[in-house]
């Protein structure tokens, strides 16, 4: 690759793209046990901070569990991130039918209205193929992120709907990885302990 082609492939990862949208992905070195091999959904980003969801990890309990008052929606809730694990957050594709309802990128909305929510899921088919639930996100304050993605912290790349609702989440990172190309796809096969090798 030419030296201005790499040049702007570091541009493209760089924090110069952080952005509502955005994927941050972490390296394989990532050692904080909260992010390790995470794939992130940038949902907000401003000049006071970012907020983001973890679309590759999962808690063991069942949505109807944590949500009663929805039905016949038993899907897996997702860990949006180490940040107030007491709060619930969702991703969905179901665009203005939600008023409140924020885009991240084409076809992905971030929250809206609950309580519409709950006649929306108890009246129409919804699946985890166009809603996911998050316990908890992932939140950085003034210029935090910026710093990390600079010192290496964290690949940035742009999200689309097929990744965020995308069914199976277990080799998410890898495939991320590997779909980046270069080098990053070298680093999918990066072992996850690799002192063990």
């Amino acid at each position: 690759m030419a030296e201005s082609g790499k040049q702007k492939s570091r541009e493209r990862r760089g924090a110069r793209s952080l952005r509502r949208g955005a994927l941050l992905v972490a390296p394989p070195i990532m050692q904080d046990v909260n992010f390790r091999r995470s794939v992130v959904l940038l949902c907000e980003h401003s000049d006071s901070g970012s907020f983001g969801l973890i679309l590759n990890q999962h808690v063991e309990v069942e949505t109807i569990e944590a949500l009663e008052d929805i039905v016949d929606f038993r899907h897996a809730i997702h860990v949006g991130g180490p940040v107030q694990m007491d709060t619930l957050h969702f991703l969905h594709g179901l665009g203005e039918e939600l008023a409140g309802s924020v885009e991240v990128c084409n076809g992905v909305y971030w929250g809206g209205d609950f309580e519409e929510l709950q006649k929306i899921v108890k009246t129409k088919p919804v699946s985890a193929a166009n809603i996911r639930f998050y316990l908890g996100y992932s939140g950085w304050t003034e210029g935090q992120l910026e710093e990390e993605v600079e010192a290496g912290g964290w690949i940035v790349d742009s999200a689309e709907e097929s990744v965020v609702f995308r069914h199976d989440t277990d080799s998410l990172w890898r495939d991320t990885m590997i779909a980046l190309g270069g080098e990053f796809a070298l680093l999918a096969n990066f072992p996850d302990e690799p002192r063990l090798n």
